[in-house]
């Protein structure tokens, strides 16, 4: 199960004029001048997109082709999610007027589960993880028969997630470089494929508690990882696909690991800096150059893809009050 670049330009079609355009931000003065140097650093907004994150994408993607193709049954469409996932399939459904039926963890932000409730899903809590989620969702869809979705493991999702490469690269020609945060790997394989297409590297970034594409990398195949990072909530997979260690074996990906410290540090300085209130996990591919674990070259133009703002910005205005 794979993907190629003619999918994410499918996917494009598909949900123009139903996805939000990418927003990009330039970071030329403030707080993170010292961490681009003399390179040229871009952030790509992708938090503003419907429902908080890049997901609304892959899932209008998955639930329109089903419907097109005359897939979709009476039950609807369920998906286990740590809550993003689970967001955008309910929106998307909700587009449709399809039933959503969304298994999330207990631990699943307040803010995340009461959202879904607001877009008509049915909401069902089970487990302490995206795993256990995961296995009761697929009981309901067999002794329901709904459609299965996935959170990042299917080639629908990570075509539509890759039409964020897409808008990148028609808002900022000459991009060198994209970061990109990585959980399952839905968003990672969509931005991969089109970003060879473009000739442009990719960084991926994951946690170092929680980093199912990295292991998988120095395994050689996908494998089962401990979870257990500030950003679990979001990138919490315990295995990655077996699309994303395919991807992250191409020679225009580089793989890297960041701190919780620097991924809270980054995420602070979102707030400080620019007011941008995000999850920790759209923090993270920013923490690869804030805490020196990427260091762009001089000149380099960098894209970093901030994919998610579905948090509770509660515990980020600590700081406010030293701002002038």
């Amino acid at each position: 199960m794979t993907i190629a670049f003619t999918d994410v330009q499918a996917a494009a079609d598909r949900i123009a004029g139903h996805a939000r355009p990418l927003v990009p931000a330039p970071l030329g003065d403030g707080a993170f001048d010292g961490a681009f140097g003399e390179a040229e650093g871009w952030l790509a907004l992708e938090f503003m997109q419907h429902t908080g994150s890049f997901k609304a994408r892959g899932a209008f993607n998955f639930v329109s082709s089903h419907i097109e193709a005359g897939l979709m049954p009476d039950a609807g469409v369920v998906i286990a999610s740590g809550g993003n996932a689970g967001l955008a399939c309910a929106w998307a459904a909700a587009r449709h007027s399809v039933q959503a039926t969304v298994f999330v963890p207990e631990t699943a932000p307040a803010v995340k589960v009461d959202r879904l409730r607001r877009l008509g899903a049915t909401v069902r809590q089970v487990g302490s993880e995206y795993a256990e989620a995961l296995v009761a969702s697929q009981k309901y869809a067999a002794e329901s028969g709904a459609l299965e979705s996935h959170a990042y493991d299917h080639p629908l999702i990570a075509a539509g997630a890759g039409t964020v490469m897409e808008e990148i690269v028609q808002a900022r020609p000459g991009v060198d470089t994209v970061l990109v945060s990585v959980g399952g790997g839905g968003l990672f394989t969509g931005i991969a494929v089109s970003a060879r297409e473009h000739g442009i590297r990719v960084v991926a970034v994951e946690p170092e508690r929680c980093c199912a594409l990295h292991s998988a990398l120095q395994a050689g195949a996908v494998v089962d990882v401990p979870v257990d990072s500030v950003a679990a909530d979001s990138l919490g997979a315990r295995r990655t696909s077996e699309m994303a260690l395919e991807w992250a074996g191409q020679d225009h990906v580089r793989s890297v690991l960041v701190t919780d410290e620097a991924i809270v540090s980054a995420r602070q300085a979102l707030w400080d800096d620019r007011r941008l209130a995000v999850e920790h996990a759209a923090a993270t591919a920013l923490a690869a150059v804030t805490s020196g674990v990427y260091s762009p070259a001089p000149g380099e133009r960098v894209a970093v893809i901030l994919c998610g703002a579905n948090t509770d910005p509660g515990d980020l205005t600590r700081s406010a009050r030293l701002l002038p």
